[in-house]
């Protein structure tokens, strides 16, 4: 379906600098293409139903859906229709990059937030943003109002990645301060150690929130285009270093595989969803990841 998902390559995202048309485009064709998938009445049920389970009344059953889904949903109560979700964006400096002089981590990043963002107001569910690099620089609370989507993308257009991070110490901060229990959806590259990141992320999870983990890479990080002698530099240190890149592409690439296996099972194994992304990736994929963590809580 070509119509579709031109409105979700980053390619052709990159053609439009406003970050509200931006956000609209992806979500358009978004929805488009749930439409015309398997996922079919997913938009129905997100937003004010839920399917019919035994023990339902079926005085609540909504015949008009049933007429338009051939399946049974009931209107759900207020309580039970929305979540409140926090956008928790790494201002590291490293997540500037770019090899293609496209959208760099960051753009992308915070396209899929802006769609995200978008998404849920959509679907009245309260919505905030917290952005951090060795801490916690901004917190907007969450609301649903529909000005909320223009606070939030303001301030989404606004952000620059410019320091350096500390990823455990943030989400820790962040597990303090959330009071309810929440979605936080957490955009970052994770160049970091591992092990402090993944013990923060339990944290967030033993305090009760759901959590989705946004682990956007640059697409030369997963494929790695470069031939002999590279030198590269460490954004946030400025560290050089000059490697022939012929004989340690396969080594690379093994320890970005080991990476990524690595969150994912650790992930899977307290509950949060591990979305791997690259900047060449259509932003279909984590929206509906969204959808699916959404629909798991109700």
């Amino acid at each position: 379906m070509p119509t579709v998902e031109k409105y979700l390559k980053p390619e052709v995202i990159n053609q439009i600098k406003r970050l509200d048309l931006r956000a609209q485009f992806v979500v358009k064709g978004f929805l488009q293409g749930l439409h015309a998938s398997p996922f079919h009445g997913f938009s129905v049920e997100f937003s004010e139903h839920r399917r019919y389970t035994p023990g339902d009344d079926p005085k609540d059953i909504d015949w008009l859906v049933y007429a338009k889904t051939d399946k049974y949903y009931v209107k759900k109560f207020e309580a039970e229709t929305n979540i409140t979700g926090y956008l928790a964006m790494d201002l590291s400096k490293s997540m500037g990059y770019t090899y293609r002089q496209e959208l760099s981590k960051f753009d992308y990043a915070i396209c899929l937030a802006a769609s995200l963002c978008y998404l849920m107001i959509y679907q009245q569910d309260p919505v905030g943003l917290i952005t951090f690099d060795k801490q916690i620089r901004d917190c907007l609370p969450p609301k649903s109002k529909r000005t909320q989507l223009g606070n939030l993308l303001s301030h989404l257009s606004r952000l620059k990645p410019t320091g350096t991070t500390d990823i455990s110490k943030s989400l820790s901060q962040i597990a303090a301060m959330l009071r309810h229990r929440s979605l936080v959806m957490v955009f970052s590259d994770l160049l970091q150690d591992p092990d402090p990141v993944l013990r923060s992320l339990r944290q967030l999870r033993h305090g009760g929130h759901d959590v989705i983990l946004f682990h956007v890479l640059d697409e030369a990080e997963v494929c790695f285009p470069f031939d002999g002698l590279v030198e590269f530099e460490d954004p946030e240190t400025e560290d050089r270093l000059q490697v022939d890149a012929t004989s340690y592409r396969d080594d690379y690439l093994a320890e970005v595989e080991s990476l990524r296996d690595g969150y994912r099972r650790e992930c899977s194994q307290v509950g949060i969803d591990y979305v791997a992304l690259d900047t060449s990736m259509q932003f279909d994929k984590a929206l509906l990841e969204y959808l699916i963590s959404r629909r798991g809580r109700m």
